[in-house]
């Protein structure tokens, strides 16, 4: 049956506060949870289900987890946290090396999310207190900042995502039009036109398909996601799902293959899911075990076969066997090569 398997196993040593982000490797083999108690980030083996926690950090991220994410190399994790230096990131090889130096110049408030290009050459956060978006070159550790966009966010940046051509980068923030995208080359091109049809309240994620022809953004009216055509600028807004998520949009994915979205948000179930063909299909079933409180973040694994959420309430992450309806799209290989970022915020 396409949708939600039976939950999985809750992890042996469990998280100890709200789960915020979730990321898996694009390998599929691990997966890392963002959250709010010390040390604010966890990683887990991953094989149809959550294996023993890896070791800590020898640094710890600086507070509260709120965005993680890894290189499409699996060489590196990044942490967006919301105390000073605000991004914190690792080489990954089963587990964490020790942390790279921070930015020269720092966020310059609480980071909220975080991704790579899929070619590994940038990273980016959103953060809140202007420019609301920074980004950096990428080389196993960070390079000088690039330079703001010349027309910034309008508001605390939430959410951030490239395209997985790495030619855009779109950050959902607060205040209207809600989300923002830019093209990218090196560094943020002449902001593109906003949506003729913007998001009805405050941007929480904004993600791209792994094939770059649509956007979607959570946000914190209803109907709590949009999404629009993508290409190199916003298209004519698709219809809304038949079935709205139930409460503030937190964060939203597609799957790599791009033939499913799911929504993370405040009201039971907490999640909800749909199948995705240039547009929003029949809602799927619920989970028949919902995650415990509000979704906050989202993350289907690179092969399409599992989903987990990131929460409030105990266990603060729920992850799940998953099957789409449909198929085809991009292949696991090509995905693996040229993948993304998934997992928020």
């Amino acid at each position: 049956m396409a949708g939600f398997g039976t939950k999985y196993s809750d992890p042996g040593t469990p998280l100890t506060n709200i789960g915020r982000g979730v990321a898996f490797t694009s390998a599929g083999d691990a997966i890392a949870i963002a959250y709010s108690n010390s040390p604010y980030i966890a990683a887990y083996p991953w094989s149809a289900g959550f294996g023993t926690k890896y070791s800590n950090p020898g640094t710890s991220p600086s507070g509260t987890g709120y965005g993680v994410a890894f290189t499409s190399a699996d060489d590196a994790i990044a942490v967006a946290s919301n105390s000073s230096p605000r991004i914190q990131a690792y080489p990954w090889s089963a587990g964490f090396g020790t942390k790279y130096s921070n930015p020269g110049t720092l966020p310059t408030g609480p980071g909220h999310s975080v991704a790579f290009t899929a070619a590994g050459d940038a990273i980016a956060v959103a953060h809140s207190t202007s420019p609301y978006v920074s980004a950096y070159p990428w080389s196993a550790g960070f390079g000088t900042k690039y330079s703001d966009p010349s027309t910034l966010p309008v508001g605390d940046g939430w959410g951030v995502s490239f395209t997985s051509a790495g030619d855009a980068i779109a950050v959902a923030h607060v205040d209207s039009p809600y989300v923002s995208a830019y093209p990218w080359s090196a560094g943020f091109g002449t902001k593109y036109s906003d949506p003729s049809t913007l998001p009805t309240a405050g941007g929480y994620s904004a993600v791209f398909t792994a094939a770059g022809d649509a956007i979607a953004v959570a946000h914190s009216g209803s109907p709590y996601v949009s999404a629009y055509p993508w290409s190199a600028g916003f298209g004519t807004k698709y219809s809304n799902p038949g079935t709205l998520p139930s409460g503030i949009g937190n964060r939203a994915v597609f799957t790599a293959a791009g033939d499913a979205i799911a929504v993370a948000h405040s009201g039971s179930p907490y999640v909800s899911a749909y199948p995705w063909s240039a547009g929003f299909g029949t809602k799927y079933s619920n989970p028949g075990t919902l995650p415990s409180n509000t979704g906050i973040g989202a993350s289907f694994s690179s092969a399409g076969d599992a989903i987990a959420v990131a929460h409030v309430g105990s266990p603060y992450v729920s992850a799940y066997p998953w099957s789409s309806s449909g198929g085809g799209g991009i292949s696991i290989p090509v995905v693996m090569h040229h993948l993304r970022q998934q997992g928020i915020s």
